[in-house]
């Protein structure tokens, strides 16, 4: 294995100057530099990343634990921070926890052991023994998307503004009686939704009933199940709000089953605007969620957090935006 005495004889430097080029620990004249970084190449030296990292206290590296296979809607965040980490020389370990309590926390503990300098989180439904494991081992935190604890810093969408925005969408439409299709239990969106429909449509002079709450929905067949049940009711909902984008492919397969047709039968409209909405027939009115914004406030708020750990704890909730398309009508 080249080492690198060799890459400092090859140069006709010392020892110090190759590790101070390589690990930009020291100002090196720009003729040096280009000695070492040529002989690098010349002989093939691969650096000692492990020793590297001890030296320094830091692996260079940082942990993405979140639903990525499962959740679609987490891609565009993925893109986000691998980028903005990237512009800062700082690779990115992706870990899919399938929002599942236990993966969760042995990847995050797997990431620990392997000496990330940090971890971003989309915390699952019961996140408790990850988030406490976290705190624990003072490792820099963020969550994103689900806002669940203030112990941390925090990045996501103003869930409660969403759903107010959607709610005055449909009064204005005349609508009264709107079911809504809420997405897994205990997750920090969901309860956030949930809490904010009923108090906007409150806000507005409605009641809302209990049977067109349907939460618990894990999947787009049980969101499709829900919707069903919706519209199997004695007096079904004139508009269906979907809150999560598998919410919507749901309803709207629910909708197609049972061949009515939107808006002109029912109005649907949601939260998570994807890049093939406008592909549905008619196209969706959907709340966009700032996900690229999301992505790079999480990624600059870790990369803060790993360098001042006193720093105070920030909960950023970004603006969505409704995009109005025809799959939301009056009501009849």
């Amino acid at each position: 294995m080249t080492t690198i005495s060799e890459v400092a004889k090859a140069a006709g430097v010392s020892v110090s100057t190759v590790s101070h080029v390589l690990n930009k620990t020291r100002y090196v004249s720009p003729e040096k530099v280009k000695l070492v970084l040529e002989s690098v190449e010349a002989i093939g030296y691969i650096p000692n990343t492990v020793a590297r990292s001890l030296k320094l206290s830091s692996t260079g590296t940082v942990g993405l634990a979140i639903s990525a296979i499962s959740n679609p809607y987490f891609s565009d965040i993925i893109c986000a921070i691998e980028t903005e980490c990237s512009k800062r020389g700082l690779i990115v370990f992706l870990c899919d926890t399938q929002d599942d309590p236990v993966r969760e926390l042995e990847l995050v503990q797997h990431l620990h052991q392997r000496r990330v300098d940090g971890i971003i989180l989309a915390p699952s439904g019961d996140p408790k023994k990850a988030l406490d494991y976290l705190i624990r081992s003072d490792l820099p935190c963020v969550l994103v998307d689900r806002l669940s604890d203030n112990r941390f810093d925090q990045v996501g969408t103003d869930n409660v503004a969403a759903i107010q925005t959607l709610v005055d969408h449909l009064v204005t439409l005349h609508h009264r009686r709107v079911g809504i299709i809420l997405g897994q239990p205990g997750f920090a969106t969901t309860v956030e939704r949930a809490k904010a429909f009923r108090a906007a449509m409150i806000e507005k002079g409605i009641e809302v009933e209990d049977n067109l709450i349907s939460d618990g929905n894990r999947s787009t067949a049980d969101a499709a199940a829900s919707t069903h049940r919706l519209l199997e009711l004695k007096e079904p909902p004139t508009a269906i709000l979907a809150s999560n984008n598998l919410a919507m492919i749901g309803a709207m397969r629910a909708i197609r089953e049972r061949k009515l047709r939107v808006p002109a039968d029912i109005s649907v409209l949601g939260i998570d605007d994807f890049e093939w909405a406008d592909y549905f027939e008619p196209r969706l009115t959907l709340m966009a969620q700032p996900c690229d914004e999301i992505g790079r406030k999480a990624a600059d708020l870790l990369i803060e957090r790993i360098g001042n750990k006193l720093r105070p704890r920030e909960t950023i909730r970004l603006s969505p935006v409704l995009r109005v398309r025809e799959s939301c009508g009056e009501a009849a």
